[in-house]
């Protein structure tokens, strides 16, 4: 009845498709992805991969892979900002729009990293296949249909035509803004739509690097020539991207440039008239911003652009996509292995939907504010970068956690508390050094202190008894690793006698200051909260 079976049918092989395939391997789910396109991207998009980004490669075990991808060393081009001048010969008397705050040694063992698309995508799609998923290019959705059990997908290889019939346990779309798969779900998007509209102009310039005189910076915009250019410098300069706006209401299209308009434009921004440009592609796209209603419609998913869609600025595009894949993954894998609850999967929409809306809100106030538009009171709604990709806070089921706060919430506050990200802390074990972050990927950790050991002995006891993937860490004297700067568990807001339960992807699902009474009795309810089964906490006591 089905040529082909498999627990997960991604469609779309971008950095989100690919990076739920690589996330869902490394917890030994089988994935199949499909893609239009003949290959990976052969541009250099999404060029900027947050400290939050890296920390999830690593912890996927690919994050020296990623790393090597990086040509020198990139950090001081985010430290630069994001800047405005009349020309790039002007680029001494820039203005300086934003200078974002994007890592820190105290904050996170990553930091940020230039690299595009065309270079990580494909370390991406050999990781996806070394941990047993298959990616196939020149493949396309046809049509899903969805029952109780699974869906059933019909795929047609672009260049014979053959229809094949896929049988997942779920599909997830992640093939961008215009997704098939949302509209066959018949998802409806709000937010303001279309706000500009670019070209983005892939260019060799050589003389254009001593224009700019080794000025780092993300992002600079020229706005000589009646034009507003932005360039971009992160993914390196063989080629440079630049990317003009234009009007459609104005009749405006991207037929309008010309190769020969295309070189005037990147000369008049340059500053320098009879500078040599060839251009090696133009790429027409749009500055939108739309949120779907809903990220999950049964046993399909929606992550990335073909969930939420904004406005380039902050470089929060492909960085939240990936964060939507790391979210889902780890839950979809619970769902297939049997311990997690349906409950789990409800937990995917609740949690990035209202990050994905406020990451989309976060854009528009950077938008409005480089293209001149902003007022004070749009500008006193910014957030800090780190907060946006380090600093958001989860409130879901899988958080047991009464207190809501703002999903954005400054100042930047990673101090244990449920919802949030775990605090970094340097760990040394038998002479080997990592980061708390390291401890978490494939089950959830329970942190115990020296003094924690009725919690410690409850979790081992309560592990042996259900199927919920579940380890204990003793920190300190005598303990599994011993705190190399200060006291973790001051960082992690508890007691030497308290304990702190955090997820596979790094993020605290509950603390007890202290000890408790009966504490195996209170980790079981917790446990079942958080794994979206009740019932199984009720027979793990």
């Amino acid at each position: 009845m089905y040529d082909e079976n498999v627990p997960v049918l991604i469609v779309g092989a971008g950095p989100v498709g690919l990076s739920t395939a690589v996330f869902l391997g490394r917890h030994g789910v089988r994935t199949l992805v499909i893609e239009k396109r003949a290959d990976t991207s052969l541009l250099p998009r999404a060029p900027g991969l947050q400290a939050r980004t890296m920390e999830l490669f690593r912890a996927a075990g690919l994050g020296k892979e990623i790393r090597a991808l990086e040509i020198g060393d990139s950090h001081p081009f985010f430290e630069g900002g994001i800047l405005r001048v009349n020309t790039f010969s002007e680029i001494a008397d820039a203005e300086v729009l934003e200078a974002p705050s994007l890592d820190g040694p105290t904050i996170s063992p990553e930091r940020v990293m230039g690299c595009g698309q065309d270079r990580y995508e494909v370390v991406l799609a050999e990781k996806a296949r070394e941990f047993g998923g298959q990616v196939r290019f020149g493949n396309r959705l046809l049509s899903m249909d969805q029952d109780d059990d699974g869906v059933t997908a019909q795929v047609e290889d672009v260049k014979t035509g053959v229809v094949s019939t896929v049988r997942a346990s779920y599909l997830i779309g992640a093939d961008g803004a215009g997704s098939s798969v949302r509209q066959a779900l018949g998802v409806t998007r709000s937010g303001r739509g279309t706000v500009f509209n670019a070209l983005s102009i892939y260019f060799r310039a050589p003389e254009l690097e001593e224009i700019l005189a080794d000025r780092p910076f993300i992002l600079c915009y020229a706005t000589a020539g009646g034009t507003m250019t932005g360039l971009s410098r992160l993914h390196g300069r063989d080629p440079w991207l630049a990317a003009p706006v234009y009007f459609p209401e104005k009749g405006e299209s991207p037929a309008d440039f010309t190769d020969e308009r295309c070189v005037e434009i990147v000369r008049a921004a340059s500053g320098k008239p009879d500078m040599h440009v060839e251009i090696m592609a133009k790429v027409p796209w749009e500055g939108s911003q739309l949120v779907a209603e809903h990220f999950r419609v049964g046993r399909v998913f929606l992550a990335g652009d073909a969930a939420h869609v904004h406005p380039p600025a902050g470089g929060f595009g492909a960085n939240t996509g990936i964060h939507d894949a790391h979210n889902l993954a780890w839950k979809l894998a619970g769902a297939l292995q049997g311990w997690a609850g349906a409950e789990l999967l409800d937990t995917y929409h609740d949690e990035r939907h209202a990050v994905g809306a406020a990451m989309a809100e976060q854009a528009m106030v950077r938008n409005r504010i480089r293209h001149g538009y902003a007022t004070d009171e749009v500008r006193a709604q910014m957030v800090d970068d780190i907060i946006i990709t380090l600093g958001y806070r989860y409130f879901s089921q899988a958080v047991a956690t009464e207190e809501r706060r703002p999903v954005l919430t400054a100042p930047l506050e990673l101090v244990g508390e449920p919802g949030t990200r775990a605090p970094h802390v340097w760990l040394e074990r038998d002479g080997e050094r990592l980061s708390t972050i390291d401890l978490f990927w494939d089950s959830y950790v329970l942190l115990t202190g020296s003094d924690g050991g009725a919690w410690h002995e409850a979790a081992a006891r309560l592990a042996e008894r259900t199927g919920v993937p579940l380890r204990t860490v003793r920190i300190g004297a005598d303990g599994d690793y011993a705190s190399v700067d200060g006291d973790w568990a001051a960082a992690f807001g508890v007691s030497p006698r308290g304990a702190i339960l955090v997820r596979p992807d790094a993020f605290v699902a509950w603390r007890s200051a202290d000890s408790q009474p009966e504490p195996e009795k209170v980790l079981a309810d917790v446990l079942g909260q958080v794994a979206g089964s009740v019932d199984m906490a009720a027979a793990a006591y």
